[in-house]
């Protein structure tokens, strides 16, 4: 089955997000769209783990070649290869150079923070600005540590919200669903 076909949207503003790397995880995994199942990308640095799920919104394409980036912002972890419904919270912006230490040509390469339809918790929180900052400006750091040494030079550009991300997604659809 390939994952990165699904439907962006479940219903409305509802999108799915499939997981890749769980919470907790010192690797992150990625779907290989030609073997059709989660494979390593590579492991963190040492004493960098996920603070949640990591994913991918199917069928959407961005700046980078991958599907749109996605962090599930609840408390628990997944498994890789699930497929969350989940809404828009807002969205980290990042800039980075395209290919590895080539810093001539940067690209927008932004993560979408999600709530699980499912999350009984957080569900009163209808906003990235709802939580913290000090956990917002941890996601930022995570940002930069979690590619450190890959030569992307990631700089992080700000935050938005919940419609932009919403945009975003939909911007970045691809084939029939646009």
């Amino acid at each position: 089955m390939d994952l990165t076909a699904l439907p962006t949207f479940a219903r409305d503003d509802v999108f799915h997000v499939v997981v890749e790397s769980p919470r907790g995880s010192q690797l992150k995994l990625k779907f290989d769209e030609r073997l059709k199942v989660m494979s390593v990308s590579r492991p963190l640095p040492l004493g960098v783990v996920l603070p949640f799920d990591w994913g991918f919104i199917p069928s959407t394409h961005s700046q980078d070649g991958d599907p749109v980036d996605a962090m599930l912002l609840w408390d628990v972890a997944s498994y890789p290869g699930v497929v969350v419904p989940c809404r828009a919270l807002g969205v980290l912006l990042i800039e980075q150079n395209r290919k590895n230490h080539d810093r001539s040509e940067r690209i927008r390469n932004d993560r979408v923070m999600a709530l699980p339809i499912d999350a009984r918790r957080e569900q009163s929180n209808d906003d990235i600005v709802a939580f913290p900052a000090r956990l917002r400006e941890e996601l930022e750091q995570f940002a930069i540590a979690a590619t450190a040494l890959e030569g992307k030079d990631v700089r992080v550009v700000g935050w938005s919200d919940a419609s932009t991300a919403l945009a975003l997604i939909r911007d970045c659809r691809v084939g029939a669903e646009r």
